[in-house]
């Protein structure tokens, strides 16, 4: 039994071979997880249920795991059925994880989804972690750092 908040043996093979600058991609129950991201990335699935695993506690544990250099945010639209008029409840959480679990105090940069997309289709993202998150706009791509 490993004594890391990480037991998958996928998910622990795919972040120890991403390294410096690989990206992470964290998405929520509705991004297209086929059609976006780099097709060359390994692909975890981790939505069993609505819910169940969701991106803040996935994040949680991948904070605890690598170290994170960056992070990047699928922005909500400013107008249409799905705009908000606040960040989304979610983005709390994954301040406080930040910090908490990873000691990482930089700005999170917020991308519209052409970006984001584009971001996630780089040749840099190595993971794709798909989670069962209900709440909207709870997308995360993290660039992993190193260990100092």
């Amino acid at each position: 039994m490993l004594k890391t908040p990480i037991l998958h043996p996928q998910l622990l093979a795919a972040l120890a071979s991403a390294g410096h600058l690989g990206k992470v991609l964290i998405s929520d129950g509705n991004y297209p997880h086929n059609t976006k991201p780099n097709p060359r990335a390994t692909y975890i699935y981790a939505n069993f249920a609505p819910g169940v695993v969701g991106a803040a506690k996935m994040l949680e544990i991948v904070a605890q795991t690598i170290p994170i250099e960056a992070v990047e945010l699928m922005a909500p639209e400013t107008s249409g059925a799905y705009a908000m008029k606040t960040e989304p409840p979610i983005w709390a959480d994954f301040r406080r994880i930040l910090k908490e679990h990873a000691d990482f105090t930089g700005e999170m940069i917020k991308l519209q989804k052409p970006e984001f997309h584009a971001q996630a289709r780089s040749e840099d993202t190595a993971v794709v972690i798909a989670t069962a998150e209900t709440q909207i706009f709870a997308n995360i791509l993290i660039t992993i750092g190193v260990v100092r």
